[in-house]
C-alpha cells in the first residue's frame, strides 16, 4: 500500500480468523495482525471503533457449516457487529463525528460505504445501549418473544440464559405484557439479579438444582412460552412441562455449539404433537424494517424504569479470544462487550 493512501501511519489491530475452531475455541484460532490504515475512497468513511459486541453467534460464524450467513473465511477479520464514531468522511450521509452501529469486524478501524450501518444518537442512551437492550440482542428479545412466542396476558414464560444480555430483556418484556416471568441462569447472583433488579418472578439455578423440579414449582399452571437460549436437557425439561397450544421459541443453542460430536435435539419432542404446541425458529435479521419501531417502544420501557440492562465490559482489543470465551463458560454477567477505546 502507498504511502500516501494511508492516514498518518496509523496502524489497524485486528483479529483474522486462522484456523475453524475445534470445540471450545482457543486463542490460536485467530491471528492478531497489523496493517496500515488506508484513507476511505469517493462514497467511503472511516470509522474508528469504540466498542465490540461478543455474542454466541460468533462461534457458529467460524464454523464451515450451512447457516443464515457464509463463514468468516480463513484469514479474514472476525465478523462482529461494533460500535464506533466516523473520523474521516467522503460520503455525504456521515459526518465526522457520528457514532455508528454494524458489522465492523474485530478491529481498531473500519472502512464503510454505510451499507448495513446505523447512526446512533448518544445523547438519547450511552453507547453500550446500542450494543445491548438496543442493539441486536434486545431486538432478538423483542421480536423473539412477541411475534414467535406471541405471549398474552396471564400467561407463563419461561427463558433459558434468563442473566444474558437477550434472556434478561424477554423475561421484562414478558413482565410488561403482564405474564409470568421465571428465568433459568446459573448461579444464585444470577437468579438474584433476574428477580431481585429486573423482576423476574421466579428464578431456577440450573448450577445447584434440578431444572425439572424447578420448573413444576415454579410454574404450577405450566408453560405457555418458552423462549430458548440454550437446547438440550434444559429444553427436554421444558418439553416435558408445556401447555396445550405452547410456542417453544428457538433462539440459540450456547450448550452446543462447541461440541465435537453431533448436535443434541430434544428427545421430548413428542410432547409438541401430545399438546399441539409449536417449535420455531427466529432471526432478528428478519425483523430489520421494524426495528425503529421496536427501539422507540423500548426506549420508552427504559425512561418509564421499566427495562433494564447490564453491561459486562472488557478493556482492550488484544484480549478479544479470552473475553469470547466467557460465553461459553457462564462467567459473563449481561452482555458483553470488548472495549477498544473510550467513546
Amino acid at each position: 500500500m502507498s504511502p500516501e493512501r494511508t492516514i498518518m501511519n496509523i496502524a489497524n489491530h485486528q483479529f483474522r480468523l486462522a484456523v475453524r475452531p475445534v470445540g471450545m475455541p482457543k486463542c490460536s484460532d485467530w491471528n492478531y495482525a497489523e496493517e496500515p490504515v488506508r484513507q476511505p475512497g469517493d462514497g467511503e468513511f472511516l470509522i474508528k471503533v469504540l466498542q465490540i459486541s461478543l455474542d454466541p453467534a460468533m462461534r457458529g460464524w467460524v464454523s464451515a457449516m450451512r447457516s443464515y450467513m457464509p463463514p468468516v473465511g480463513i484469514g479474514e477479520v472476525m465478523r462482529a457487529l461494533a460500535a464506533g464514531r466516523v473520523v474521516e468522511s467522503k460520503n455525504p450521509n456521515f459526518a465526522v463525528g457520528d457514532h455508528v452501529y454494524g458489522m465492523l469486524g474485530v478491529q481498531e478501524y473500519a472502512i464503510s460505504d454505510g451499507k448495513g450501518l446505523s447512526k446512533v444518537d448518544t445523547r438519547l442512551a450511552p453507547l453500550p445501549k446500542y450494543l445491548s437492550v438496543l442493539g441486536m440482542p434486545g431486538m432478538t428479545a423483542y421480536f423473539g418473544l412477541l411475534e414467535t412466542g406471541a405471549p398474552q396476558s396471564g400467561n407463563t414464560v419461561v427463558v433459558s440464559a434468563a442473566a444474558g444480555a437477550v434472556g434478561s430483556v424477554v423475561g421484562q418484556i414478558a413482565k410488561i405484557k403482564g405474564c409470568r416471568a421465571v428465568g433459568i441462569a446459573g448461579g444464585a447472583k444470577k437468579c438474584q439479579y433476574i428477580t431481585g433488579e429486573l423482576g423476574f418472578d421466579a428464578a431456577i439455578d440450573y448450577k445447584n438444582e434440578e431444572v425439572t423440579v424447578g420448573l413444576r414449582k415454579n410454574c404450577p399452571k405450566g408453560i405457555d412460552v418458552y423462549f430458548d437460549n440454550v437446547g438440550s436437557d434444559i429444553l427436554d425439561a421444558v418439553l416435558a412441562q408445556i401447555n396445550l397450544g405452547a410456542r417453544i421459541v428457538i433462539c440459540g443453542g450456547i450448550s452446543q455449539y462447541n461440541n465435537t460430536t453431533p448436535v443434541k435435539g430434544p428427545s421430548n419432542y413428542l410432547s409438541l404433537l401430545v399438546n399441539r404446541a409449536t417449535m420455531k425458529g427466529m432471526l432478528v435479521t428478519d425483523f430489520m424494517d421494524r426495528y425503529p419501531q421496536a427501539a422507540r417502544e423500548m426506549a420508552g420501557w427504559m425512561a418509564a424504569g421499566k427495562l433494564k440492562s447490564r453491561e459486562d465490559m472488557v478493556d482492550g482489543l488484544q484480549n478479544f479470544p479470552e473475553a469470547l470465551l466467557k460465553l461459553f463458560t457462564g462467567e459473563n454477567f449481561g452482555k458483553l462487550i470488548l472495549k477498544v477505546a473510550e467513546a
